[in-house]
């Protein structure tokens, strides 16, 4: 969910909603007197782990804050939030004085500024092969489920949230809803809590649970909608609409409004989630850039989730395709990148004479049997705007008289057609060499996206007549599978900025051009002028292939409730199908260990199983200190040179070594642990791919079981001869019957 910094693109509205570009969030105070106050700002102190005392958080929190600015009133005022259901801290509005006083009280792991951040199916399910009669846990099962949706908020009477069938919720529910006059729940959304740290609302949003930008109720339908036949928008992508898990419960935490979402609602979202009793949390969130896992609240809340064992599945982020923009990459959460499916979208344009020229957008008006005139917005200029600007249809740039009743061709993509509908055009064309034209957008009127050659046609053929004609057809559907999947160019890539030898994004999704339920309070494109309203919406963003993630998530997890987050997170990766390097350039940097197969993932074979105390012994090796991690952890740990962990032997069901210099060889050694989770009795033998410059030595390279359970140690040692490129490979464990193969990917490389 997020904007990028760049000019934005034809469907900057949804890539908008799908990354968080992390900003300060300021309150200012005013005062009467003529030496000013010093400025409070909203800042979030960490304490860890929830002490085992009875005495009460809230007050605790409070009397800190009364002895660190002295007025009960003032501290009273100032609070914002109490985390203290699963976590312990809190947010308070203070001056740089009282934060830097904050930061040295005993029991204070970190106190960081809050920061806003801004939001980063009917066919995807199938192209990963994960059909509707794929192999089901029991209705029970599923029904029992609950996966956490961290987002926008939710329309609840989209058919896909429909309860009909459903009992009550889970008895382990613990969660409430907060009803209001506009928002109730059911059986299936059995959970519903909004926060407004923030509080400055604007007349989008709805001071409730329900959803006025739409992206909520996209990312929680995907995961875990009910079934819906037929679904589309307005007649485009037509089929069934279904989550990962549709028997699955939900519960809806929002977070984010129009103006973007704070670290303190997340917190606040966190803490009431893990003590509600959700299985899986589902955020579609991140920043421009990671920063330290205890000054990120994704990281800390999604580590007490991970430690009350729930898995978070993230997004990757939407700031591809430069290096070191993955967020969301602390090694207990999942990191999803985003990728095609074979499904594409035309949006065509027939020519008054007889071509027709292939476009793309999501185009939804009816052509009808007219043709229109057709003119290039560069002879249409408003003599009162100057310069080269009617060219890209600027606002204020076309002449009206000249425009009015025309289909406009435009130079390049402003994100916008407002300039188009200001001087009265039906339709435009425009031509685009943006990469942005890959996402399906749509328009408050008819709009086709050219490339430069099409685009070049088209101009020639309104140089070859005095009057040209055009329209516009409505967005059809095709097939084409020659380079899908790959990863989508706005997709975060690696390597992973915080812990580089930990690669990161863990695996891909689906995320381009995904239909989902949409919100009823804001229109299809969300643009001035746009009146049409529907229950299902094309999108695209890692924002979307994230609760694709969730949904699989918690279909293994209906399979195997017991399972930590990191057994789950190991399944979904070691089954993970391998995509192609020709069509993705970034490799592992940009689809971790391959696209999710959440059918394999359910019976993986073997998992690479990984608990509390292995991150803090890496947490230990990467610098923190005792004093940090016994308030995180609320336990009496140690760390020590013989207790220290090093990032190669985390049980990761990834292998990744780096080098700050290129034109040497390095050599690093893993240990690994796997646990047998497939039949009693088996054996696996050790794959190697190792291309030229990479040696992988498995010791031992053979594995035999006798019990479901048991454990299994061996020892991987890397050796690269690492010149300019990143050179990968692969360790595969497999069973001789070929039943069971567990792959991991190698990635070696020089970082920055």
């Amino acid at each position: 969910m997020g904007r990028e910094g760049r000019r934005s693109p034809p469907s900057s509205r949804f890539l908008a909603k799908t990354q968080f570009a992390y900003c300060a969030f300021f309150l200012m105070i005013t005062c009467c007197r003529a030496t000013p106050v010093q400025e409070r700002k909203v800042y979030i102190a960490y304490m860890g782990n929830r002490p085992n005392s009875q005495a009460s958080l809230p007050a605790l929190h409070f009397g800190l804050l009364h002895r660190i600015i002295g007025s009960a009133k003032v501290a009273s005022d100032s609070l914002i939030y109490s985390y203290h259901r699963t976590f312990n801290g809190f947010a308070a509005r203070l001056t740089e004085a009282e934060h830097q006083k904050l930061s040295a009280y005993e029991g204070v792991v970190s106190v960081f500024p809050n920061k806003i951040a801004k939001l980063h199916t009917t066919r995807s399910w199938d192209f990963i092969r994960y059909p509707k009669n794929a192999s089901k846990s029991t209705r029970r099962q599923q029904s029992n489920l609950i996966i956490g949706v961290l987002d926008t908020g939710i329309w609840p009477e989209s058919p896909s949230f429909d309860d009909s069938g459903y009992g009550p919720p889970p008895k382990k529910w613990k969660g409430s809803c907060q009803s209001s006059s506009n928002f109730t729940c059911n059986n299936k959304i059995i959970g519903a809590r909004f926060y407004s740290a923030k509080a400055n609302f604007t007349t989008k949003d709805f001071s409730s649970p329900r959803d006025s930008e739409g992206h909520g109720t996209h990312t929680a339908s995907t995961a875990a909608g009910s079934i819906v036949t037929p679904a589309s928008v307005l007649g485009i992508a037509s089929g069934t609409a279904r989550g990962g898990v549709p028997s699955a419960r939900i519960a809806v935490y929002k977070i984010c409004w129009s103006a973007g979402c704070s670290d303190a609602d997340i917190l606040a979202a966190f803490d009431d989630a893990i003590a509600d009793g959700v299985d899986i949390i589902s955020l579609s969130v991140g920043g421009f850039s990671a920063v330290d896992y205890f000054e990120d609240s994704i990281a800390i809340g999604a580590f007490h989730s991970m430690k009350n064992g729930i898995l978070t599945s993230n997004s990757a982020g939407n700031a591809g395709p430069a290096p070191k923009t993955v967020s969301n990459c602390s090694p207990w959460s999942l990191s999803v990148a985003a990728s095609t499916t074979d499904r594409k979208f035309a949006t065509n344009v027939k020519l008054g004479n007889g071509k027709v020229i292939k476009g793309s957008s999501l185009n939804t008006f009816e052509p009808g049997q007219k043709m229109y005139p057709i003119i290039y917005g560069r002879d249409a200029p408003n003599k009162t705007s100057g310069g080269d600007a009617s060219r890209y249809c600027y606002p204020g740039s076309l002449d009206k008289d000249l425009v009015q009743g025309k289909i406009v061709y435009c130079d390049d993509a402003s994100g916008s057609v407002e300039g188009q509908i200001e001087a009265g055009a039906i339709g435009s064309v425009i031509q685009s060499s943006s990469p942005y034209a890959e996402m399906e957008s749509p328009f408050p009127l008819p709009v086709s996206l050219l490339g430069a050659a099409t685009g070049a046609e088209l101009l020639e053929y309104l140089n070859s007549t005095s009057y040209p004609t055009a329209v516009i057809s409505k967005t059809s559907e095709y097939v084409d599978s020659s380079s899908s999947p790959h990863v989508v160019f706005f997709s975060s890539r690696g390597p992973n900025p915080i812990t580089s030898d930990i690669l990161k994004p863990d695996l891909t999704a689906p995320g381009l051009n995904i239909l989902a339920a949409w919100s009823e309070g804001t229109t299809l494109s969300g643009q001035t002028g746009d009146k049409r309203i529907v229950p299902y919406n094309i999108i695209s963003g890692t924002s979307m292939s994230c609760p694709h993630v969730s949904g699989a998530a918690a279909y293994v997890k209906s399979f195997h409730p017991t399972w930590s987050p990191a057994a789950i997170k190991s399944a979904l990766m070691t089954t993970a199908r391998s995509l192609s390097v020709k069509d993705n350039a970034d490799a592992e940097f940009a689809y971790g260990s391959g696209q999710i197969d959440p059918a394999r993932a359910a019976d993986p074979g073997l998992v690479y199983d990984a608990r509390e105390s292995d991150y803090v012994k890496l947490l230990c090796g990467q610098g923190y200190t005792t004093k940090q991690l016994r308030l995180v952890t609320g336990d009496q740990i140690a760390c020590s040179t013989k207790t220290n962990g090093t990032v190669w032997d985390l049980n990761y069901p990834s292998f990744a070594l780096s080098s700050s210099t290129s034109g040497n060889s390095v050599t690093q050694v893993f240990h690994r642990t796997v646990t047998n989770v497939g039949k009693p009795v088996c054996s696996y033998r050790a794959t190697v791919n190792a291309p030229s410059g990479l040696k992988v030595q498995v010791v031992p390279d053979a594995l035999n079981f006798k019990s479901v359970g048991e454990k299994q140690e061996f020892v991987v040692t890397v050796t690269a001869a690492l010149g300019n490129s990143t050179i990968s490979g692969s360790l595969t464990w497999s069973t001789s019957d070929g039943g069971h193969m567990v792959r991991s990917p190698i990635v070696a490389f020089v970082r920055d």
